[in-house]
């Protein structure tokens, strides 16, 4: 096949691009520019594609004798992944930017313009695996990314190539040094990579502004504190309240407001939910028989659970059959099969709207 690597200067996208060179395909490696800031500098594990991911990626190419080039695609990002993320926090809600990307940029925008170009797929360094077009978990548990890849259709899918997701990580990095890359050692990408510095709040304080608010205790209706902007917080927040209740037991954001600028606390008791309203969903293979029966888990990091899903106006009605906490609005609801054996398989996805009891969601 002939195949685009994106090759974001990481370990995992450059053992993913050797991997695929090796299996005898005819690959080209592109390096995704996406900061507007051109001449930023990477700190450590904090930010992405700078002028050092830039060369580290070019450096891997030209070990691998592909042809290499550097797509700006800095507008794009900038619309669809960074404006999105400000826009949902002004919304209230809690958005995943790298889910965005993957949906937007590289499995959009860029797997477009590689099929415009001839050629048939985009390889990256995503830990999860494809089987027969499907999707599922990597082998590496701690470092499955296949939450913030279940948007990704069935089409998406078919034009996806994920090397790394029968191996550890540690192989991945075990491969880098066996073949002498410099990367070999570099850290693993986190936070937000638009935010190089880690202050999610600071960031958006600049390009939102202050807009202060009450924030107001769920079991008595007292205002206990007041809040900068709404978009300082999440669902299942605990830390950085600023609030003062008399009984001194811990509170947890559990609603957000930003109309009328509140900001909702209550008890560890009150974050419970076993209820969850989706918007529309995208799925990874034919639409399924209602009722479902499924696993779905709730955030990038969070634990599968079981559920039933029907569906209802175009979205989905899931019925935890655990109750969860921090079920926070703007997240992907990305569903699995239910059982032990299938279990890693991705069936679709769909947008959290609003969690709750059943009886008042």
């Amino acid at each position: 096949m002939r195949l685009i690597a994106a090759m974001s200067g990481g370990v995992d996208s450059a053992v993913a691009a050797a991997l695929a060179v090796e299996a005898g395909h005819d690959v080209t490696g592109v390096h995704l520019a996406l900061s507007q800031q051109r001449a930023q500098l990477r700190s450590g594990s904090r930010g992405c594609c700078s002028v050092e991911d830039a060369d580290d990626a070019r450096r891997v190419a030209a070990e691998l004798g592909i042809p290499f080039y550097v797509w700006d695609m800095a507008d794009r990002f900038a619309e669809d992944v960074v404006d999105d993320f400000v826009a949902e926090y002004a919304a209230g809600r809690t958005p995943n930017p790298c889910l965005r990307c993957n949906e937007k940029i590289k499995f959009a925008a860029v797997l477009d313009r590689a099929q415009a170009l001839g050629f048939d797929a985009v390889v990256t360094g995503h830990h999860a695996r494809l089987a027969d077009g499907q999707l599922r978990r990597s082998v590496d548990a701690a470092k499955d990314q296949s939450y913030v890849l279940g948007v990704l259709t069935a089409r998406q899918l078919a034009g996806a190539v994920f090397p790394l997701g029968s191996m550890t990580k540690d192989r991945v990095r075990e491969i880098a040094a066996e073949r002498g890359y410099a990367v070999a050692t570099k850290p693993d990408s986190h936070d937000i990579c638009f935010i190089p510095d880690g202050d999610t709040r600071g960031f958006l304080d600049r390009r939102l502004g202050e807009a202060p608010g009450p924030v107001v205790d769920a079991g008595t209706g007292a205002v206990v504190g007041e809040h900068r902007g709404t978009h300082g917080f999440t669902i299942g927040q605990r830390k950085g309240l600023g609030i003062a209740v008399g009984d001194q037991r811990p509170r947890y954001v559990l609603g957000i407001e930003p109309v009328t600028r509140t900001v909702t606390v209550g008890t560890a008791e009150q974050t419970g939910v076993d209820e969850v309203r989706t918007g529309t969903p995208t799925w990874a293979g034919p639409v399924p028989a209602w009722p479902l029966e499924a696993q779905v888990q709730l955030r990038a990091h969070g634990a599968a659970v079981p559920c039933t899903v029907t569906e209802d106006d175009g979205g989905l009605v899931i019925a935890l059959h655990t109750t969860q906490r921090g079920v926070a609005p703007g997240q992907s609801a990305v569903l699995y099969e239910p059982d032990a054996e299938r279990g890693d398989r991705v069936l679709g996805q769909a947008a959290v709207l609003r969690a709750g009891a059943r009886s008042t969601v």
